[in-house]
């Protein structure tokens, strides 16, 4: 973490909270924000029992640092929450996905890594480097590390779904499937098969880079999913509402990430990328602005690009790991999984999310409500 002064955030947030500044700070701030310690405040996803259960006890086990889990369902809540924490204080570090750090940097709710606190040569290639190493900066400073990395394609119930030939996004919109979707995935989905067919103006990524552009677009994958809604039986934001929307729910298809297939895969459900490519998605870490337990954050960052912490932060997921080294100390169900789902050319043909801006999140939401709602 840079410093500007010799006044470190510690001691001036002791400072502020024992002198002038007393009476006015918020009634919700802990001491435990106030002052650094052998904790970290770790806000991540829910329904990884295993981060509980395994994978912190272990980082507590190899560096002494015990990890305050925040649970939230979806990215939305956790940028909700990190909003509230940039003047309550309360949380060091999350974990978004790579293409909604502009949004948070652009935002002021996060601050720099410093990559001497780090291990940047642990991580595979193309993960912290390249194109990918370029989104993890905003101007010029490293702004968010990689902890594992998958895919959102079809998780389809193999002896009743209709996937079509070659198996396309087309299915999650056929009468003959019940599905279960992400809202604003879905409206992806249907606009990138739109543009797959020839069925658009103008190319679907155009919307993500240019606010008209986006309006023109993705007012047509709201109208034809519209259409198409009536064989949806569930919408999930989380792991554990996909999981439901098969088990309870009945669905013969869905959009889900592949975590949600290897979690079914002994109950009759297959993984499959779609013929437009199986959406990719990359998640990492962020600190934020106010954090307070630092050097915790960047040791558990650190951990993750580890042999060992890549391969039990990404089995938690049911993913990928990011440090080199990993896939060897993984589960062969997990390594074999994945190799069945994705050869050289699917992994060729990954449609990774595109950098998403305040405005166009915001957008995006009010679509995915025009469509649940409709």
């Amino acid at each position: 973490m840079t410093k500007h002064t010799n006044v470190s955030r510690r001691g001036f947030l002791k400072t502020t909270a024992a002198g002038v500044g007393a009476l006015a700070a918020p009634a919700l701030i802990s001491s435990k924000a106030l002052a650094s310690s052998g904790e970290l405040n770790f806000m991540g996803w829910a329904g990884y029992a295993d981060l509980s259960a395994k994978v912190f006890p272990a980082f507590t086990a190899a560096t002494g640092i015990k990890v305050n889990f925040i649970e939230q369902p979806d990215q939305d809540t956790m940028y909700a929450q990190a909003k509230v924490a940039l003047q309550a204080g309360g949380i060091d570090m999350t974990e978004p996905t790579i293409e909604r750090v502009g949004a948070w940097h652009s935002n002021g709710f996060i601050g720099e890594w410093d990559p001497a606190k780090l291990a940047m040569d642990n991580y595979l290639p193309g993960l912290a480097d390249g194109a990918a190493g370029e989104r993890s900066h905003k101007d010029g400073k490293l702004m968010y590390v990689p902890s594992n990395w998958g895919t959102e394609a079809l998780v389809y119930k193999k002896d009743a779904a209709k996937l079509g030939e070659p198996p396309s996004l087309g299915a999650l919109f056929d009468p003959a499937n019940q599905v279960v979707l992400r809202a604003h995935s879905a409206l992806a989905a249907m606009g990138r098969w739109l543009d797959a067919t020839g069925k658009l103006p103008r190319p679907w990524l155009d919307g993500y880079s240019d606010m008209g552009a986006m309006a023109q677009v993705w007012d047509i994958a709201l109208a034809e999913a519209v259409k198409a809604k009536g064989n949806v039986v569930q919408f999930w934001s989380g792991e554990n509402e996909a999981n439901a929307g098969f088990t309870a729910n009945g669905a013969t298809v869905g959009l889900c990430w592949d975590s949600t297939g290897y979690n079914l895969r002994n109950d009759g459900y297959g993984y499959m990328a779609p013929s437009e490519g199986a959406f990719a998605w990359h998640q990492g870490f962020v600190r934020m602005a106010n954090s307070v337990n630092t050097d915790q954050a960047h040791e558990l960052a650190k951990w993750v690009s580890t042999p060992d912490g890549a391969a039990m932060w990404a089995t938690a997921f049911s993913a990928n790991p990011v440090g080199k080294g990993a896939t060897d100390k993984m589960n062969p169900d997990v390594s074999a999984y994945y190799n069945a789902a994705f050869d050289d050319a699917k992994l060729a043909k990954l449609w990774w999310w595109p950098d998403q801006s305040a405005e166009f999140l915001a957008k995006r939401a009010e679509y995915a409500d025009k469509y649940k709602a409709s």
